[in-house]
């Protein structure tokens, strides 16, 4: 490798790059490990835990050191440090996919060369990737492209992530000339659900900064998220033989109709939202006429929009209960996670050096607000500042999810870059 001081695309073979990277994400996206809503366990999945169980195995032939995976099913390792007292820096990625679509038996189909027409999904061919449903591809041509078969979601969130991070580590245990501090390697499961990153103790992660790797436009660092509570209604109603129903039945789905309708369907949904704009969403609903147990997740950037959600959910369900007296009615919110950038705006130099990290790989950087949150909303609110890195994610919880292998080479890159950045500096 050349000496530090030329590009890191100067110092990596970019082949030998891609190949890894490819080789390893279709590798991982072909294992199941889609979390589970509403398990009392972590992994809320057994299929998480024997990705892990191979990501570990991984992480040691590499010669990665201090490899281990905790009871809650999260893997930490470390790449000793080249420089002597740079910050410890850690790496995020997590091994779980989406809940909202089907993600056992992924097929994951290799696209090379993309000349630029629409992609048609093999075994679903009203799934396709074009100029609506995919414009970044335009700006790809050339590149490999990664997608499912139609029938399944790919995984890339965040397997893109995972696989950038190992190749990652890979790279720095065989070539000591690159400067760095002490590298820690977290893959944490139940990230979908919100509730892996609880697990992971900072003393056993032990860094003085972290970035996930969860996102998706290229160039993007991100230092602010959704601020996130999740909320459980209840309605129940009296059950009764409809022949026999008049003026008797309470009919809970019904309701549960109702109470949609009070919520504000066209200023404050998911379809209907967007930039700085928060939401009330239904996510599930499962029930009988008797009893219906229905699902939402609150989102919003500022606090106060976030209360602003709750409060009309729970004036709903009031006005609702006043309508139907004879029903039984609760509504139970829970805290999730934070905007992150409540505790960076006191010391912004990881997204700072983030920036520069993404401007010295050779791209145009970019900041915005994602509409969802990572791990590292958690992490940054218990006292690790930790952005968001872009990964090569695109169309993420869906059959048309796809990644771009140039994307995931060129957040490697950054990461490197954001090494030795960090090696300059001192905390």
């Amino acid at each position: 490798m050349a000496q530090w001081g030329t590009s890191i695309d100067e110092q990596v073979s970019d082949v030998t790059t891609k190949e890894q990277l490819e080789q390893r994400f279709v590798r991982y996206a072909a294992m199941d490990s889609q979390s589970a809503d509403g398990m009392n366990e972590t992994p809320s999945t057994q299929t998480q835990l024997e990705l892990q169980k191979v990501l570990a195995k991984e992480l040691k032939d590499i010669g990665a050191a201090d490899v281990r995976l905790t009871e809650y099913g999260i893997v930490i390792a470390t790449i000793p440090a080249t420089v002597r007292g740079a910050p410890k820096v850690a790496f995020l990625a997590h091994v779980d996919t989406a809940l909202d679509y089907a993600a056992a038996n992924v097929n994951p189909i290799i696209h090379r060369n993309y000349d630029g027409s629409p992609i048609v999904l093999p075994r679903n061919p009203d799934q396709v990737l074009d100029e609506i449903t995919a414009p970044e591809l335009q700006g790809l041509i050339g590149d490999t492209i990664i997608t499912a078969d139609g029938t399944t979601l790919l995984g890339a969130d965040d397997k893109s992530g995972v696989a950038v991070i190992m190749t990652m580590a890979e790279q720095l245990i065989a070539d000591p000339s690159i400067p760095h501090g002490p590298v820690r390697i977290c893959f944490t499961p139940d990230e979908e659900i919100g509730t892996g990153i609880a697990k992971v103790s900072l003393d056993d992660l032990d860094a003085d900064v972290a970035y996930t790797l969860d996102g998706d436009k290229l160039g993007d660092v991100t230092y602010e998220s959704f601020s996130a509570d999740k909320a459980r209604v209840q309605i129940t109603g009296i059950s009764i033989h409809p022949g026999k129903a008049k003026g008797r039945l309470v009919n809970a789905l019904t309701l549960a109709a109702k109470l949609l309708n009070l919520l504000p369907q066209h200023t404050r949904t998911p379809e209907t939202a967007e930039d700085r704009e928060g939401f009330i969403h239904l996510t599930r609903m499962n029930g009988t006429s008797s009893h219906v147990e229905m699902q939402f997740i609150l989102r919003d950037f500022e606090r106060e929009g976030l209360k602003a959600h709750g409060e009309a959910l729970q004036a709903a369900v009031g006005a609702l209960a006043k309508l139907e007296p004879r029903a039984s009615f609760s509504c139970d919110i829970t805290k999730q996670y934070r905007n992150m950038r409540y505790w960076l705006e006191d010391d912004m130099r990881p997204a700072n050096l983030a920036l520069e990290a993404v401007r010295r790989a050779g791209l145009e950087a970019h900041v915005s607000p994602i509409r969802g949150g990572t791990d590292g909303s958690q992490l940054t609110e218990r006292g690790l500042p930790t952005p968001n890195l872009f990964c090569g994610i695109h169309n993420a919880h869906g059959p048309l999810e796809w990644t771009s292998i140039h994307e995931m080479e060129k957040s490697l890159h950054v990461c490197l870059e954001l090494l030795h950045l960090w090696s300059k500096e001192t905390i």
